[in-house]
């Protein structure tokens, strides 16, 4: 009986979300996130032509903008609830630009350390420019991301994005590591997932 009744509740409550005007997050965003990655190569000012091209590679447009989405989500979610405001504030969009490039370094030395040849169907910048450049690339968009942070000039946003370069290489540290016990390798693998994945994600929205 107990079955049955849940399962009616179920389905009753997914026909009243499905009867619900569902609104695309995407869509909702795409105003605050438009000209973004060409924000990001405003950022990444360099004068010597290759780096450039290697710092510019993964900011194509071809990415999902996963990330600087929910982060500018969440600031329209924030504004309107403290302030009845609608829209995104410029340093709230500067986090959800930092985010993107924090991101992007850390895929450019992912891929160094998983010596992959391929990413978002096409050769990695260690496969075209060799590995010891692109360090340096990856270490290049950091340095950008940090003086964009900088210039937010809120020594709590800064402390909170910090901490997630941080959280970055010792996220690195422990995919290069395991546990023997089972119990043990996953809360390894929990922490590692939390510091390569999550404290980017988590963090953002924080500062926003």
């Amino acid at each position: 009986r107990f079955h049955h009744t849940s399962i009616s509740h179920l389905f009753s409550c997914s026909k009243t979300v499905s009867d619900e005007k569902y609104q695309d997050p995407f869509q909702l965003g795409r105003k605050d996130l438009k000209n973004l990655y060409e924000d990001i190569k405003k950022e990444l000012l360099v004068s010597t032509a290759e780096l450039k091209e290697m710092c510019d590679y993964y900011f194509d447009g071809k990415g999902k903008a996963f990330r600087p989405m929910i982060v500018v989500l969440m600031a329209r979610a924030c504004n309107i609830h403290h302030n009845n405001s609608r829209e995104v504030q410029a340093s709230q969009r500067s986090v959800a630009i930092i985010a993107e490039m924090i991101h992007t370094a850390s895929l450019v030395h992912d891929d160094v350390i998983d010596d992959a040849n391929s990413r978002r169907g096409k050769m990695t910048v260690n496969q075209i420019w060799g590995e010891r450049k692109a360090v340096l690339a990856g270490d290049f968009i950091l340095s950008a991301a940090s003086v964009a942070l900088a210039r937010i000039g809120n020594t709590a946003i800064i402390s909170v994005l910090t901490q997630v370069i941080e959280d970055l290489v010792r996220g690195e540290f422990l995919q290069l590591g395991c546990k023997e016990n089972e119990n043990e390798r996953f809360a390894h693998y929990l922490e590692k997932t939390f510091k390569k994945t999550a404290s980017l994600i988590a963090n953002s929205c924080k500062a926003v």
